[in-house]
């Protein structure tokens, strides 16, 4: 008896481990797949220095895909981190302000103070108020998708696309 109970361990244990990596292997958000989609952005020559880029699809029903542009250099994400983004056609903005953060948490503060509450996180309203005065390195076109007149095609395959911006 002892000896078919270590058989049976003996293979149900490699089985387990093959059955489990295989369901790991196969998952699947199920949104579709997505292609690495890179590049740069730069400034009258130069690589913007932070900033976010945002691929807005031009169909009605399709799913954008933003990045984090750090030394000129981003990658997209739709769900998780770098996953790149589905095929077809994105306006593209780019927005390079820098909210003040202590001004929001000295400001949240405030606001909680006046409430007679501890502030445990910023305020909505007060990053939206920074948000708005906050100043950007490039012109404000190109945070609009519809001034920008900046626009990508991904295709399904790896994709890189430079945005040198202009006055």
């Amino acid at each position: 008896m002892r000896y078919f109970a270590t058989l049976a361990r003996q293979i149900a244990t490699p089985l387990s481990v093959v059955g489990i990596l295989g369901i790991l292997g196969c998952s699947d958000d199920g949104l579709g797949k997505r292609y690495p989609v890179s590049g740069t952005v730069s400034y009258k020559g130069e690589p913007l220095k932070e900033g976010s880029i945002v691929f807005a699809p031009t169909a009605p029903n399709g799913r954008g895909a933003t990045g984090t542009i750090v030394d000129g250099a981003y990658s997209l994400t739709t769900q998780e981190p770098g996953d790149g983004a589905f095929p077809g056609s994105y306006k593209v903005t780019i927005n390079d302000k820098k909210v003040d953060e202590a001004k929001v948490s000295a400001d949240s503060e405030k606001l909680a103070a006046k409430a007679g509450v501890k502030a445990t996180m910023p305020d909505p309203a007060v990053i939206a108020r920074q948000r708005k005065v906050a100043k950007s390195g490039i012109p404000v076109k190109y945070l609009s998708q519809d001034a920008s007149g900046l626009t990508a095609e991904v295709k399904a395959e790896s994709n890189s696309f430079d945005f040198p911006l202009v006055d």
